[in-house]
C-alpha cells in the first residue's frame, strides 16, 4: 500500500517511513502542503492512505484535510499524527472527516496497529457490504433494495447510492463536494439544487426522523451526517 505522509520534521518523518516500511508499505514522504498538494494534482487516486502532520510550514494540516474529502471523496483513510490534545481540535478534524489520530511522540506499534486497522476498515468500506441494518432499516446493496420495518421503499437509483452512503458511515461529515464526486462523479455548482433535492427525497422517502432513531444533520459551510438519535 502507498502511504503519504506530510511531516516537516526530519526525525518523525524518517520515523514514520522506517515503521511503515518494516511493516511492508510504501511511504511517499513530503514536507510541505504545497508540495503533497502538486501530487494530489498529477494523480488523485495514488494513495491508499494518507498521514498528516497538523502544523506545517505553509498550511496546516486541517486545510489539506479539508481539500481531500472536498476533492478526492471520503473513501481514503485519513489519520493526524500530532502534537495537538485539546479536544476542540480533535473534534474538529473528526468533524471535517478525519478517521484517526496518534499523539506525537508516538510508539512505532501503535503507529503501524492504527494505519493497518484504517486500511483493513477502509477495505471493508470500499468492497460494501451486502446488507447494511441500522435500527428499522435494512439494506440490500447487491439487490439495491432498502426495507423499513420490512416494507419495501422505492428509491431512484442515485437516492439509493446517496442513502446508502449515509447508512454505511454513520456519524462522518460528508461535504458537499465529496457527495458530489462520490454519488454523481462530477461536481456540482453551489446553485444547483440537485444535492438538495435528492437528499430531500431521501428524508421523505425513508421517513428518517427521530421516531426511527436516524437523522441528517447539516452542518453549516461543512456539510451533511447521519445520526443516530439516543432515546
Amino acid at each position: 500500500m502507498l502511504i503519504a505522509s506530510v511531516e516537516d520534521d526530519p526525525i518523525q518523518a524518517n520515523l514514520v517511513k522506517q515503521t511503515l516500511t518494516q511493516s511492508g508499505h510504501q511511504v511517499e514522504q513530503f514536507v510541505t502542503g504545497k508540495e503533497f498538494l502538486s501530487a494530489l494534482n498529477s494523480n488523485k487516486n495514488r494513495y491508499g492512505l494518507f498521514l498528516l502532520d497538523w502544523e506545517l510550514p505553509d498550511v496546516t494540516g486541517v486545510e489539506l484535510l479539508v481539500w481531500i474529502r472536498n476533492n478526492i471523496g471520503p473513501q481514503v483513510p485519513i489519520i493526524f499524527v500530532t502534537n495537538r490534545t485539546e479536544d476542540a481540535d480533535l473534534l474538529q478534524a473528526f468533524q471535517l472527516g478525519a478517521d484517526d489520530y496518534i499523539n506525537k511522540p508516538f510508539s512505532p506499534a501503535i503507529l503501524s496497529a492504527r494505519v493497518n486497522a484504517n486500511l483493513r476498515r477502509n477495505t471493508a468500506t470500499t468492497q460494501v457490504q451486502s446488507e447494511v441494518v441500522v435500527g428499522p432499516y435494512r439494506f440490500d446493496n447487491n439487490a439495491r433494495k432498502v426495507y423499513l420495518h420490512g416494507e419495501p421503499i422505492v428509491l431512484a437509483p442515485k437516492e439509493f447510492e446517496l442513502a446508502s452512503l449515509f447508512f454505511r458511515n454513520i456519524g462522518r461529515l460528508f461535504s458537499r463536494d465529496a457527495l458530489s464526486s462520490t454519488i454523481w462523479n462530477r461536481e456540482i455548482p453551489a446553485t444547483s439544487r440537485t444535492l438538495d433535492t435528492h437528499l430531500s427525497n431521501v428524508r421523505q422517502k425513508l421517513k428518517i426522523h427521530p421516531e426511527n432513531g436516524v437523522q441528517i444533520v447539516a452542518s453549516y459551510a461543512l456539510g451533511y451526517r447521519l445520526e443516530l438519535v439516543q432515546e
